[in-house]
């Protein structure tokens, strides 16, 4: 870790290591809210956590001044840091100011030398000082939203919520919907002795035949939070069936019971099929968000 003095403030790096990855979970539920700007959520967190608690807490990175939080980011791959900030400092200078050094300064231990990205909230002030610097705003990505005070519709397929006993279901389902996956029912067993799954569930859809055709893990933050869908995937030989949009609507009631406020979910621009099977769902499309992107 590393000090950082500006002024009579200190902005400290850290890592916060397994122990550590609590309070991490923690704030950033704390900063979910609805209507904002689409950002890293603790399921985002839960998801990486199918390499392991070590592994996880590798890939985080925390910014705090006065023993506060201000900023966690999750190393999402080598090259890709997902970012996002406390509410109530998305404009603070000082700390965008040193986000960007320690994200741009390979020897500040973030991001490596050569090509990388940086995902950090629309608005915030570190987005627009990342391009002063001289950083791309990379392909666009669709963040869709539901609003989740209304009762959701039945899917109109059989939906299962998969304990332990199942997850070699969900893990063929996941592989066969996304090519050159390496999910396997050791790293769902490792994603599901994470700290966010306590609050998440994972959902199989199954056709008229008994075959299990889509998966979804839902994420919740917390009541009166937004959830998150991550990931949904069709299996390969059941596509264009509708299967996309009712194990959509099946992940939005269960975050509702679970007490989320909204369920929201994030898919590139470019995969068309994503964006209409969550609108489909319900799902309202809302502005599209970009990653900063440095050149080799």
């Amino acid at each position: 870790m590393r000090w950082c003095v500006i002024g009579r403030m200190a902005i400290l790096l850290g890592k916060p290591g397994v122990d550590g990855l609590s309070e991490a979970v923690g704030v950033l539920r704390e900063w979910q809210y609805d209507r904002a700007p689409m950002q890293l959520h603790p399921g985002d967190v839960g998801w990486f956590w199918r390499s392991g608690g070590e592994a996880t807490a590798a890939a985080v990175r925390t910014w705090s001044r006065g023993g506060q939080l201000l900023a966690v980011g999750l190393l999402d791959g080598p090259r890709l840091l997902r970012l996002t900030i406390a509410p109530d400092v998305h404009r603070d200078e000082e700390l965008a100011r040193q986000l960007v050094e320690d994200v741009t300064e390979p020897e500040r231990g973030v991001l490596p030398e050569g090509k990388v990205n940086v995902e950090a909230p629309m608005g915030a002030l570190v987005q627009e000082l990342l391009t002063e610097n001289g950083w791309h705003a990379d392909e666009p990505w669709t963040p869709l939203r539901r609003d989740l005070t209304e009762p959701v519709r039945d899917p109109g397929v059989r939906i299962e919520v998969v304990g332990p006993e199942k997850a070699h279901v969900v893990v063929a389902v996941h592989r066969a919907a996304f090519d050159g996956s390496r999910f396997t029912d050791e790293r769902w067993h490792a994603m599901a002795a994470g700290l966010p799954y306590a609050d998440a569930r994972s959902l199989i859809a199954y056709d008229d035949q008994g075959h299990a055709v889509a998966t979804v893990t839902v994420w919740s933050a917390g009541p009166g939070r937004p959830g998150l869908l991550e990931p949904m995937g069709v299996h390969r030989d059941h596509r264009r069936r509708g299967y996309g949009e009712a194990i959509t609507v099946a992940a939005a009631a269960t975050l509702r019971e679970l007490g989320s406020s909204s369920a929201i979910v994030c898919t590139p621009s470019s995969n068309v099929g994503a964006v209409a099977a969550y609108k489909a769902a319900g799902f309202q499309q809302c502005a599209e968000t970009r990653d900063r992107y440095r050149d080799a």
